[in-house]
């Protein structure tokens, strides 16, 4: 495969079968998003903001890309930005992983830091207030507001499940933050009608409790809730997910299926096999697919980027 720019390789992820984690007559699959060049789901809907805000002229040279984010899509933003000679300023909570504060920092992004007490809802208040003091200076495409967002997904990642997995395909899970990853997606698979004439089940992972360890994903309750998240439209279900729960099933994916992804992707999977159970529990095939939304590495405190080295 050739490409004339990284750009060229988001989207288009491979599907992997979770086969050691299956039951008997339930097909379990996973979107590898990891796979994206910056390394999570979020490259997408970062890519489709700043190309729709670029084409209706909210982006422009004179502006700097500013906007919240608690890491994939603050590290998505500093790739398509560097790629296309965008400035970009992120706000996030002091405490994200150091991996994501290094990534985004090694692509040029400046960043700013709200409070790890007041989690993304902190950090989306102040971007909130920069930009009300300089509107002139930003574009804020406010990734949790933003149509762009669902439309990454309604253009790519659910027209991609159904292009491999077609018909067979009954179920479609995966976690709420932004809620982009499961509105677009879920709208396109909404579209798609099997030849019984049914459509696919869309099922929402929500942490049950507000003070959470699944990072990335958002309990509505307590939170800001994304303009973006009408689960009216295509949601069937919406399961709350332990912390405890996820985190025991990214230990899982690493011993039986080689997969080292984040926690968020755990809990996805976790809502994937709570479906399988209550499948088979009933006597009922299916074939289940959810979200691989990042690497596990990305969580691990690294080493620091050098530019000299002495040998």
């Amino acid at each position: 495969m050739a490409c004339d720019s990284v750009l060229d390789l988001i989207g288009g992820t491979p599907l992997v079968r979770l086969a050691h984690l299956e039951l008997p007559g339930i097909e379990l699959w996973a979107k590898c998003e990891f796979c994206n060049p910056g390394g999570s789901v979020k490259d997408r809907p970062a890519l489709q903001m700043i190309r729709d805000a670029v084409a209706d002229g909210r982006l422009t040279r004179e502006k700097t890309l500013i906007d919240a984010t608690s890491g994939n899509t603050g590290v998505a933003y500093s790739l398509v930005g560097a790629a296309l000679g965008y400035r970009i300023k992120l706000v996030m909570p002091a405490n994200v992983s150091a991996a994501r504060k290094q990534i985004t920092s090694a692509y040029g992004t400046e960043l700013v830091f709200s409070s790890e007490m007041e989690g993304s809802d902190g950090a989306i208040r102040m971007v909130r207030e920069l930009v009300d003091a300089e509107p002139e200076r930003y574009f804020y495409p406010d990734q949790y507001s933003n149509e762009s967002n669902p439309r990454a997904h309604y253009l790519g990642t659910g027209s991609e499940l159904v292009e491999v997995l077609g018909d067979r395909l009954t179920h479609f899970v995966a976690g709420v933050g932004t809620s982009g990853t499961i509105m677009g997606t879920g709208r396109r698979l909404k579209e798609h009608r099997r030849p019984d004439g049914g459509s696919v089940t869309v099922v929402a992972i929500e942490p049950d409790d507000a003070f959470h360890g699944l990072e990335g994903l958002k309990h509505m309750a307590s939170s800001i809730v994304p303009a973006i998240w009408r689960p009216q439209e295509s949601i069937d279900r919406i399961i709350p997910m332990p912390t405890e729960e996820g985190w025991e099933t990214t230990e899982k994916l690493k011993e039986a299926e080689g997969l080292f992804v984040g926690h968020s992707a755990g809990a996805n999977v976790a809502g994937a096999l709570r479906l399988a159970r209550e499948l088979h529990g009933r006597g009922e095939t299916g074939c289940i697919a959810t979200v691989l939304c990042d690497r596990g590495d990305r969580y691990f405190v690294p080493l620091k980027w050098e530019r000299r080295y002495e040998y």
